[in-house]
């Protein structure tokens, strides 16, 4: 029997819809997009109909549409690219202490190559001031890279309110966009944004490919070179069969994100209400209301994480932050938020999707409760 899967934001299946599009591509359409015969004139179209669905859910022009192999190079490229190609203008980026790795540790190899890098703290929530952002900025500043929406603990950051502090300044914004993209609305200029991360595997699409939203006008030093693919961006063949899967993924949000987004927060406020309830000392990380629909973050007291996702035998869920999952630490992002100590170790993140049904939410929390109730007794005997 497979677990229940509560760890949506670690990554996503392949939608059956996107699946299906991309099988043509495995064995029929398997031309290299870039040569002329029909083969190639097939992959390229599909390689440019993928990237007009993108654009359509981002609001952006086609040409603004970037394909990389995920998130984290599109951050790379994003926060390296900017930092290389203003080098003359200044060499300070600014970004916050709840970032995910694929944005701190690239803002840390900026600095041992001489980039001064400011990390803003974060309230309690995980939230962001705006204010901070305005007094960050010097005449040195190139970008400000903060990320939409917090990949532990669903916080919500004020990329519009930053964007427009940032560009009164003539600064540039990047804000990775991996885990709000398919859960809320992204709109690339209702945020404001110069540069923004798109993750597949995080929407449904399959692992490896993602984009880099880049705004006409902005300017990038190349991170990786060779021939002139994706209009001279970024070299190396695209690869198509992800290409088309992550095109319909983005289609199938451009449609029916309301649907989603209504059915994840009902499985969200299911979930929550049945653990809260049952376990007053229970915490809920992250902002009470600026968050997304799908993420839960509870800090169970005085317990270890890593105890209660062994005995969780029939649910799929995280121990702080995906990436860190073979070990339990005080995670960076729950650190920066200033989580007590009894309640940081015993952080589950659980994170529904749109095919989390009711009747699953019911069986996990009869689990976890179980679970919970089994360790707390041990504590307290010990």
């Amino acid at each position: 029997m497979e677990p229940i899967y509560l760890d949506y934001n670690a990554t996503t299946p392949i939608d059956p819809q996107v699946a299906e599009a991309m099988l043509p591509f495995v064995h029929q359409h398997y031309g290299n997009p870039s040569s002329s015969h029909p083969l190639g004139v097939i992959a390229h179209a599909a390689v440019e109909e993928a990237r007009d669905r993108i654009a359509k859910m981002l609001g952006c022009q086609p040409q603004e549409v970037v394909f990389t192999s995920g998130g984290t190079e599109a951050n790379n490229y994003a926060i390296k690219g900017v930092a290389g190609a203003y080098s003359a203008q200044g060499n300070h980026i600014i970004t916050s202490s709840v970032e995910h790795p694929a944005v701190i540790e690239v803002c840390r190899f900026l600095e041992e190559k001489g980039k001064r890098v400011t990390y803003l703290p974060a309230d309690r929530f995980g939230y962001l001031d705006p204010q901070q952002v305005s007094d960050a900025i010097t005449d040195q500043t190139v970008l400000v890279t903060v990320m939409h929406a917090n990949n532990e603990v669903g916080t919500l950051e004020p990329i519009r309110e930053i964007a427009e502090i940032a560009h009164q300044r003539g600064v540039l914004v990047h804000a990775d966009c991996a885990q709000s993209i398919g859960k809320i609305p992204v709109d690339v200029d209702h945020l404001g944004v110069d540069l923004l991360t798109v993750a597949g595997h995080k929407l449904y699409a399959p692992k490896g490919i993602g984009v880099l939203y880049v705004r006409t006008g902005v300017r990038l030093e190349k991170l990786i070179h060779g021939a002139n693919h994706e209009m001279n961006w970024r070299a190396g063949t695209e690869n198509v069969i992800e290409i088309v899967g992550l095109g319909k993924a983005c289609q199938l949000i451009h449609e029916n994100l309301p649907e989603y987004q209504s059915h994840m927060t009902r499985m969200r406020d299911q979930l929550e209400s049945g653990l809260l309830d049952r376990f007053p000392d229970s915490r809920l990380n992250g902002h009470p209301e600026n968050r997304l629909p799908n993420t839960s973050s509870i800090s169970f007291k005085n317990l270890e994480a890593n105890r209660i996702l062994d005995g969780l035998t029939s649910v799929a869920a995280s121990a702080g932050a995906a990436c860190h999952s073979d070990r339990v630490e005080v995670s960076s992002v729950l650190e920066a938020m200033n989580v007590p100590m009894e309640y940081a170790m015993g952080t589950i993140r659980f994170s529904v999707g749109r095919f989390t049904t009711s009747s699953e939410i019911e069986l996990a929390t009869a689990e976890i409760s179980k679970v919970i109730n089994e360790l707390t007794l041990a504590h307290t005997t010990n």
